[in-house]
């Protein structure tokens, strides 16, 4: 049998299979790490956390390891929300457990959980400011403080990537640049979004769900005093 040499480590799945059917001993025993990363998308800087799967073990005795990564995920909604992205992590490393396992390959099917996030974030609690969400916003202004919101509404194009394929969406976004306690942050959700190729079909009722959402924000925040300008997407 062919030896796997130093210089082409296996570094996806694919070659982990391929070895496995060509009569090699492979041992897969998976971990995982959940990284925070500083994204820039145009004049937005955020923080998001990616999980990664570190695949190791051995191969007819020789120690091999490669990453994956499965998700990224957000505590404050710029991108899919954390908890989100857990599960869209352990739908797709489900799917590479069973490929393995298909072909022969013995693998601790472990998953991501939530007790993992939980752990980061005590790990980096006292490295990082806490991150605030619109509603935390909401509530310190109940509260008393002042809070002023400027809102920017944009449509957003974007190409979402799956295993086989690419999906251009239209994201309806819209950035609250929020003003309290004397510091500014920009803070962005995604109300609605709808498949560019059918733009004339669904934008319209997109745009009514988009409105409803922001209506539903805008009340809470005449409940709480916030200072705002109202804005629709038209």
């Amino acid at each position: 049998m062919e030896a796997v040499t130093t210089h082409k480590p296996p570094n996806r799945i694919t070659d982990l299979i391929a070895l496995k059917m060509r009569g090699f001993e492979v041992v897969c025993n998976p971990s995982f790490e959940i990284l925070p990363v500083d994204f820039a998308q145009r004049d937005n800087k955020y923080l998001a956390y990616v999980f990664l799967c570190r695949f190791k073990g051995l191969i007819n005795g020789e120690e091999y390891m490669f990453r994956k990564c499965y998700a990224r995920g957000c505590p404050h909604n710029l991108c899919p929300h954390v908890s989100q992205a857990i599960m869209i992590a352990n739908r797709y490393l489900q799917r590479d457990y069973k490929r393995l396992t298909d072909a022969g390959v013995q693998v601790d099917m472990r998953l991501f959980t939530l007790e993992d996030m939980v752990v980061k974030f005590d790990e980096m609690k006292e490295e990082h400011e806490p991150l605030l969400a619109i509603h935390d916003y909401i509530n310190l202004a109940r509260e008393g403080n002042e809070v002023e919101v400027a809102i920017d509404l944009e449509f957003v194009p974007g190409v979402e990537h799956f295993a086989n394929y690419t999906n251009k969406q239209v994201f309806l976004m819209v950035t609250f640049t929020v003003t309290s306690l004397g510091k500014t942050h920009p803070y962005e959700r995604c109300l609605a979004c709808y498949e560019a190729d059918k733009e004339q079909d669904e934008k319209p009722g997109r745009i009514d769900v988009a409105n409803e959402r922001l209506a539903l924000l805008y009340d809470e925040f005449d409940q709480a005093a916030v200072k705002y300008t109202k804005r629709f997407f038209s």
